[in-house]
């Protein structure tokens, strides 16, 4: 990979990063955006990388951010992993999913409808727990309470 030289101007596309940086339901765009940001140096594509790295709900998105400040020379500090979890109440929100489908629902259905309802939970926790997701998201199914 050639290294391309910081430029300090705006990104031409900045507008459409913006937009990706905050599409809640797809981390792997928001890290593409963060990457792409990080070639530019300038007050709003800094600005940008800052929020990102303090409030994205997946973590390898806002070490990114981190990153590609650093790079660009900013005095950052690493946010802390959150312990909570990503989403507040999130079993709260996969308790009501599943409580809307009827009993005997496979994981499957479980999965597909939260992929419908709430595709940024979805999202998020896939991004968050990597390789671990359908083992964690299959768990969680099984302890929640069917009715």
């Amino acid at each position: 990979m050639n290294h391309k030289e910081v430029k300090s101007e705006l990104p031409p596309n900045f507008k459409e990063l913006k937009k990706s940086a905050d599409r809640t339901s797809n981390w792997r765009e928001r890290l593409d955006a963060v990457e792409e940001l990080g070639q530019w140096k300038n007050d709003q594509t800094i600005k940008l990388l800052k929020r990102i790295m303090a409030a994205d709900t997946v973590y390898k998105v806002q070490e990114a951010a981190f990153r590609q400040l650093k790079k660009l020379g900013e005095d950052v500090q690493m946010p802390p992993q959150k312990k909570s979890g990503a989403i507040k109440d999130v079993n709260k929100i996969l308790l009501r999913i599943k409580k809307s489908l009827p009993e005997g629902h496979t994981f499957k259905e479980f999965e597909e409808k939260l992929k419908k309802m709430r595709l940024d939970v979805y999202d998020t926790y896939e991004g968050e727990k990597g390789a671990d997701f359908d083992k964690w998201l299959q768990e969680t199914w099984i302890s929640l309470p069917a009715r």
